[in-house]
């Protein structure tokens, strides 16, 4: 009993110890150019650490601000738990960052730049804890934007031509 219980103890840190993506901004990395990431904690309720375990939650509107010497995190959706009661959480509550000091005084000084912004990119469990991994960015020209998607294709285009080729030497 005891050996099985260990087994399944050692199971559960082994899928803990990894990396569980929850959310993910892929609109932030073409609208910004990503100059700096960081990991942070978030200070969340009970029926959000739920919600959020069932996968639910989105990144696509929210923006982090530093006020007060604190960083907190705005407009992420994450939506009421559906087993919860009176107790649940306000959808698009602003929520508190958990980060060092010099991180955000940093983040802020940064921040105040023109054209800089900080926005979250990934929301995913750490080894059993809510993590979200933000950046700081500077906004896109539409150029620019086109000049990536541009790039994007053509490295597809490369790789397909690449595999075609190789497919026609094993045949």
């Amino acid at each position: 009993m005891a050996k099985a219980n260990a087994k399944t103890k050692a199971k559960r840190q082994a899928a803990e110890a990894g990396r569980k993506l929850i959310a993910q901004n892929k609109k932030a990395r073409h609208d910004y150019l990503i100059i700096d990431t960081y990991e942070c904690g978030l200070v969340l309720t009970g029926t959000e650490v739920k919600s959020l375990r069932q996968g639910r939650a989105s990144l696509v509107d929210g923006f982090v601000q530093i006020d007060g010497g604190e960083a907190w995190l705005h407009n992420v959706h994450i939506p009421e738990y559906a087993q919860g009661t009176w107790t649940n959480h306000a959808a698009r509550r602003k929520r508190k960052l958990l980060l060092h000091r010099v991180e955000i005084d940093k983040l802020a000084s940064k921040s105040q730049e023109t054209g800089h912004t900080i926005v979250p990119l990934q929301l995913y469990f750490l080894k059993g804890r809510a993590k979200v991994e933000i950046a700081l960015a500077k906004g896109k020209k539409e150029y620019d934007k086109r000049q990536t998607l541009r790039e994007q294709q053509d490295r597809r285009e490369a790789e397909r031509a690449i595999s075609a080729v190789r497919r026609r030497q094993r045949a």
